[in-house]
């Protein structure tokens, strides 16, 4: 696949983005994607990206822009304005529990908690309920029963 492919026609000159961009490899030690923002353990604080780290491909052509939505392009933050990332309380740590069980349980007979998200929107219920095929154990938890069963 080639560099057209990927960048589509309607490429604009350099000057005209508004925010600078950065060859990889020529990018300033303060700024940061995302993604190494997230390996740092910080956030951008609510503030706006300053740079655009450009594609790989694209240091060929360096009159030349890609388009926001082209999948190589990052934006770049300041790390001097990153913040800490917050810390979730446990209330929140509870209510994100409650809404990943409800993708992860199967509402079949079963009644399983899976370790991954359930295909609920087309099967409706996990795999073993739908058409038989057998689960790994070690992929599930078994729901608890009422407090009776335990006693026997």
């Amino acid at each position: 696949m080639g560099h057209r492919a990927r960048c589509p026609q309607t490429r604009k000159l350099r000057d005209a983005s508004g925010l600078p961009e950065y060859d990889r490899g020529a990018c300033p030690d303060h700024l940061a994607t995302r993604r190494q923002l997230r390996d740092r353990s910080v956030s951008p604080g609510g503030h706006d990206p300053v740079g655009i780290l450009r594609c790989a491909r694209c240091r060929y052509t360096p009159q030349w822009s890609c388009p926001p939505a082209h999948r190589g392009r990052a934006l770049l933050y300041d790390l001097r304005l990153a913040r800490p990332k917050r810390i979730p309380t446990l209330a929140q740590e509870w209510a994100l529990d409650r809404a990943m069980a409800a993708r992860q349980t199967c509402p079949g007979p079963c009644g399983r908690r899976y370790q991954h998200c359930l295909p609920l929107r087309t099967l409706g219920t996990c795999l073993e309920c739908h058409d038989g095929t057998p689960a790994t154990p070690g992929t599930y938890t078994v729901p608890a029963g009422p407090a009776h069963h335990l006693a026997a």
